[in-house]
């Protein structure tokens, strides 16, 4: 499957923007030594040469952006909102195997209820949708607001990832 994730990034040019996002890209599909896959790669949106990914898929999205421009509240905003729907939609399946089955339910993963139960704690992957500059997602509003308030030329840039 795909989807589009972001990384907020200090930088003072797009280029440098762009190649500070690709490293933490790079970091999330075990590109990097020091790290472990949890995507199976990526595209970001200055690649032109491909028929199923990034600009191919999702349209033209800007490659970087600064957080403070039209275009870069308006990717904030989508992986923000994108952040908060995917954790809503795994937490009310965890109420539910609470409310509604056993423990040996819950211990066989009827109705995939342990997939929830992990997706809600997951640090990264597919539930979520925003990282820092060093792939650390960002999981909860507060942890946002103070990158946001913190970080002086803050970018994002866009990857469809495939997972």
């Amino acid at each position: 499957m795909h989807m589009v994730i972001y990384a907020l990034v200090e930088a003072s040019t797009q280029n440098d923007a762009l190649a500070t996002g690709k490293t933490v890209f790079d970091r999330l599909v075990g590109a990097d030594p020091h790290s472990s896959a949890v995507f199976d790669y990526y595209v970001s949106f200055d690649e032109e040469n491909t028929t199923v990914a990034g600009k191919a898929r999702w349209g033209d999205l800007p490659a970087a952006s600064p957080v403070d421009s039209d275009d870069g509240q308006d990717l904030l905003d989508q992986g923000w909102e994108a952040t908060k729907e995917e954790f809503e939609r795994n937490l009310e399946r965890v109420k539910e195997a609470i409310d509604e089955l056993s423990d040996e339910e819950i211990m066989r993963d009827e109705n995939l209820s342990r997939h929830a139960f992990h997706q809600v704690g997951a640090y990264d992957g597919p539930s979520v949708f925003l990282y820092d500059q060093h792939a650390t997602g960002i999981r909860h509003r507060g942890q946002l607001d103070r990158l946001l308030e913190e970080s002086e030329d803050l970018w994002i840039v866009p990857a469809d990832v495939h997972f």
